[in-house]
């Protein structure tokens, strides 16, 4: 019986078409695989997010595009709440720079008040007020001191037995305070 020998260039033509058709099915395999992956990472990722949004946000809502659009909503809302409170800290912290301190000294009595140089503080009022209590200013002193002021007041006064210190300190800040706001 006489054999046929298939041509060495046949063969690797074969071989060649194999090792293509492998190829090309690798790269298939490899691609489905990574986009698998992909799709689980986004799954998981989706997931995180979602669990992050507080429930009122999420409420009946299924699909990812609601739930990425919450979470824009939330993150704006954040960022202005954010700010509010930026806002509000600032403001303590220039609350936090005011003081007043009354107490008794010698034959009367000492106010020192400390502010900010941009604050309005009308020493005028302060005076008036003491005034008001039966006090006579003896003395006044300001001195500026690191972007602060610093006003230091002697009183004398008839009758400091009936006078009421943490009254008159209360009226201070009050008036302080009021100064701010205007």
């Amino acid at each position: 019986m006489p054999q046929y020998q298939v041509p060495d260039q046949c063969l690797t033509h074969q071989i060649l078409e194999n090792d293509e058709a492998n190829t090309i099915i690798n790269k298939k395999i490899m691609r489905r695989d990574t986009e698998r992956q992909r799709r689980k990472k986004m799954a998981i990722l989706n997931a995180s997010l979602w669990s992050l949004l507080p429930m009122e946000m999420i409420k009946g809502k299924r699909s990812v595009s609601d739930h990425t659009n919450e979470a824009m909503n939330y993150i704006t809302y954040l960022k202005n709440k954010i700010q509010e409170l930026s806002v509000r800290r600032n403001e303590l912290k220039n609350l936090s720079n005011l003081s007043v301190v009354v107490q008794p000294c010698c034959d009367g009595v000492q106010i020192l008040v400390t502010t900010n140089v941009n604050e309005g503080l009308l020493l005028s009022e302060v005076l008036e007020i003491l005034l008001r209590e039966g006090l006579d200013v003896v003395h006044c002193f300001s001195s500026r001191e690191n972007e602060r002021l610093i006003y230091s007041i002697q009183s004398k006064g008839n009758d400091l037995g009936c006078l009421d210190l943490s009254g008159l300190q209360q009226k201070l800040n009050d008036l302080i305070l009021s100064s701010r706001y205007i």
